[in-house]
């Protein structure tokens, strides 16, 4: 048994089989379905394309965090077996994960006060918060113990680049994080709007690019320039995708064709029923660890 547990959310967008590889723990967030409760459970409950499909149909949707008497019940079995817990939540900037697990974290050194549970806001989402983990895994196999584990994920969440586009832009709409008028005029002048995740965790529109085409080219481009090496980048890269795989494989042909001393292939991965819930259909992420996230 390890000493100690290495934790995300469920919206670090990996799947079930890869956390289980990486000795990865998760706890889920939950959402309903026109009305209907589930547990994000990495689609087991209901599979990703039922449930873009749903999105596509008009069903509402609504999300709900982990809250902290659910941090208390998963975190006390691992202090009960004398173990440590390393927690890296969802970017505080998106969502009061953070803070819901910090509470629980302050209630359980009361009972165990001789066990730590480190609590780290990843800054981060989807796939580049699980791009985060699997570095934090790589560290912990090679024997880094957990709270200099944790003090290396705060020193290395802001170099983890989110940059994603969307050819849908209703849920951006709905959910604030775009302009109406941006909206609108996205749809009739055909522009994706090209968005990264800031030193906040929150998500900022940047450029505004006509086409999927040239917003293709220009997600790969400005990953050549951000990229730690820029096209001599021999890290790890990762996709995820709102039910529009097509595009995602465009992105990587894109990335892999600029920058081939990646790390193995570009990994592509399906946005999770919590983020997709508020992206709605049609977005693509890119993630990679690049110069440090200033703005």
């Amino acid at each position: 048994m390890q000493e100690y547990v290495l934790c995300c959310g469920s919206t670090a967008d990996l799947t079930a089989e890869r956390l289980r590889e990486r000795n990865i723990e998760y706890i889920p967030f939950h959402f309903s379905l026109d009305g209907k409760e589930y547990t994000d459970d990495l689609g087991k409950s209901i599979s990703y394309p039922e449930f873009y499909a749903a999105m596509a149909r008009g069903a509402m949707t609504r999300t709900s965090q982990t809250n902290t008497d659910e941090f208390l019940q998963a975190f006390t079995p691992w202090l009960e077996e004398g173990r440590d817990v390393v927690y890296v939540s969802l970017s505080s900037g998106i969502s009061g994960t953070y803070n819901a697990a910090l509470l629980a974290a302050r209630t359980l050194k009361e009972k165990f006060p001789q066990r730590n549970v480190y609590i780290v806001d990843s800054l981060g989402a989807s796939s580049g918060y699980g791009l985060l983990m699997e570095e934090l895994a790589d560290l912990r196999d090679n024997g880094m113990g957990a709270e200099e584990l944790a003090r290396r994920a705060a020193q290395m969440r802001l170099f983890v680049h989110h940059w994603f586009f969307s050819t849908d832009l209703t849920y951006y709409v709905r959910g604030g994080r775009i302009s109406r008028a941006m909206g609108w005029f996205g749809t009739v002048l055909r522009i994706c709007p090209l968005l990264n995740m800031d030193n906040l965790g929150r998500l900022i529109p940047r450029r505004k690019v006509r086409t999927k085409p040239r917003v293709i080219q220009e997600i790969a481009r400005t990953m050549c320039e951000h990229a730690q090496g820029g096209t001599a980048y021999s890290g790890r890269c990762y996709i995820s995708h709102a039910d529009c795989l097509q595009d995602a494989l465009a992105v990587r042909e894109q990335v892999e064709e600029r920058i081939p001393a990646l790390r193995g292939k570009v990994q592509i991965f399906d946005i999770g029923t919590t983020i997709g819930a508020h992206t709605g259909p049609g977005t693509v992420a890119l993630f990679f660890l690049g110069d440090e996230r200033k703005d």
